[in-house]
């Protein structure tokens, strides 16, 4: 069996060395090639292809180190936010699994010469909380996404709601009371001393005519008790805020059949968006300069969706696949007539006809054509959340 056959043993131990990582020292960042050892690394920077990469890079290197420092802010945030949320994570973790990509940028080619220089990047510039610790290093990211600080606007507003309903209930309680007190005197009660006239007569109950006088005494009682109540509902007019009225029982003001329907269809909305996007069968266009000018901006279909979000495409020009993220891709809106799928919000996963669009608003208009919801008429869906069946 020859060296150079597909299935011989050296054949084979090279694809697999291929696949994963190699030495970070016979990796050239400029022409993005990784050698297995020093002499296939000595060759490379001897070859005509590496010398031109060099002479280019030498007329603006600045230019150059910027773009790789951005693309490597870009991903490490990227991995940051959806790996680890808004969670405090040490940042060596996350840079371990940033380098566990055979392709990522090495940091020996950006504008930090260290990973703790670029912790202390991003907490100056404000895309991170970070902090010392004897452990080391932590890191923790901001999310500026709108849709989660509008997320975040609207529970405050609803607390702040809440706490109205509770001060309008108190002082409307508090109108009743002092409603009830006006024009009525308080009838003071007045305390007599026991004396026993006869030393030899009786002492008896007399149990009817307590009865009888029960209504009156309650309804002293009643009147005493007014000041007590008032104060009452001072007090917890000025506990408002304090967590053991918040768990007592409140009035609040019914609501509608209609508004409670219409909150459902805003919770409904709200909590049906993703953060991914990517379906089968549907056109794409490639957005990323990565791949150069022959994939740039061109045409695909997506053939299958991994780990959700990374697809698999095929150019429609070449017939070529490729393996993309999805921020290097976006959706495509055809011409109205056309089929499109839904990609995002409450009717995600359903086609429908593409009817007009709106380009001041970045929406357009379309006709569910499949599911329970056929014939139904969407307005005002962003372009984002739809593209071009295949």
């Amino acid at each position: 069996m020859g060296k150079s056959d597909f299935l011989s043993p050296k054949a084979i131990a090279n694809r697999i060395k291929s696949k994963g990582l190699q030495k970070l020292r016979w990796y050239c960042q400029m022409c993005q090639k990784q050698c297995r050892d020093e002499n296939g690394f000595k060759c490379h920077c001897m070859s005509e292809s590496h010398q031109r990469q060099l002479l280019l890079a030498s007329e603006n290197p600045q230019q150059f180190m910027d773009y790789f420092s951005e693309e490597f802010r870009n991903d490490f945030l990227e991995l940051l936010r959806r790996r680890f949320g808004t969670k405090r994570v040490h940042n060596n973790i996350v840079y371990n699994e940033y380098i566990s990509h055979r392709e990522h940028i090495h940091m020996n080619a950006t504008q930090w010469e260290t990973l703790t220089d670029f912790t202390k990047w991003l907490g100056r510039e404000g895309l991170c909380k970070v902090d010392e610790t004897p452990k080391g290093w932590y890191i923790q990211y901001i999310d500026r996404d709108p849709e989660t600080i509008r997320r975040q606007q609207e529970q405050e507003r609803k607390k702040k709601q809440d706490l109205d309903d509770e001060e309008k209930t108190a002082k409307f309680i508090e109108q009743q009371v002092r409603r009830g007190l006006e024009g009525k005197e308080l009838e003071k009660p007045v305390y007599t001393e026991l004396n026993r006239e006869n030393e030899e007569e009786k002492v008896t109950f007399n149990l009817n005519k307590g009865a009888s006088t029960s209504i009156a005494a309650s309804s002293k009682t009643s009147s005493a008790l007014g000041p007590n109540a008032l104060k009452m509902v001072e007090g917890t007019v000025k506990r408002k805020d304090s967590a053991h009225s918040s768990g007592q029982s409140k009035e609040k003001k019914k609501k509608s059949a209609l508004d409670e329907i219409m909150e459902l269809e805003e919770e409904k909305k709200r909590t049906a968006r993703r953060d991914y996007w990517l379906q089968p069968e549907i056109v794409v266009k490639i957005i990323t300069k990565k791949l150069g000018e022959k994939y740039h901006k061109k045409k695909a279909v997506v053939k299958e969706v991994i780990d959700k979000y990374t697809a698999v495409v095929k150019m429609i020009d070449s017939g070529d696949k490729l393996k993309l993220d999805q921020t290097h891709l976006e959706t495509v809106i055809p011409a109205p007539g056309k089929k499109v799928m839904v990609l995002n919000g409450g009717y995600r996963g359903n086609e429908g006809i593409l009817e007009s669009i709106n380009e001041k608003k970045f929406s357009a208009t379309i006709i569910i054509d499949s599911g329970p919801l056929k014939g139904r008429r969407v307005e005002d869906i962003l372009y984002e959340d739809i593209s071009k069946l295949a």
